[in-house]
């Protein structure tokens, strides 16, 4: 399984995030490249620990976060499109500074090479263990930068 804490997994997927440019289009979805690019920072920032971040499962998350995490990480297949998103990341502003989004996620991506935040609770999925972490933070970023054609 590809995860984020393979350094050669980490460096492709970088690059693929230096290709982005304001002319790629969604090919599925609401968002727009700045709007896509702002949620990864977000949300990377999120599972790192950066900020101050409340970690809580749903409700609903209790009763199906399990099952939907082992089927969504279970093999190499991407993640569908149109995935619900959390009300958390989904970005309201849609211009800003592309260059600058991508320098974020670019070095949030890069901090999972030490990767540490004993206190991350999913929001739906609940506790993970490392390795399921770094397994949906690769599917999340391929699924993005799939949507964008990169």
């Amino acid at each position: 399984m590809k995860t984020i804490f393979d350094k050669s997994i980490r460096e492709e997927l970088i690059g693929r995030i230096k290709g982005i440019n304001q002319n790629n289009k969604a090919k599925w979805g609401k968002m727009n490249i700045f709007q896509m690019l702002k949620h990864n920072t977000y949300w990377n920032g999120w599972i790192l620990g950066k900020d101050d971040h409340t970690y809580k499962q749903t409700f609903m998350g209790k009763i199906f976060g399990k099952i939907a995490l082992k089927k969504m990480i279970k093999d190499e297949k991407p993640f569908d499109k149109n995935i619900p998103t959390s009300d958390q990341f989904k970005v309201k502003e849609s211009n800003g500074d592309l260059e600058s989004e991508k320098s974020n996620w670019i070095s949030l991506l890069s901090e999972y090479e030490n990767y540490s935040n004993p206190n991350f609770v999913h929001d739906f999925f609940g506790k993970m263990s490392k390795e399921q972490i770094g397994i949906l933070v690769y599917k999340h970023t391929d699924h993005h930068l799939n949507q964008f054609g990169v």
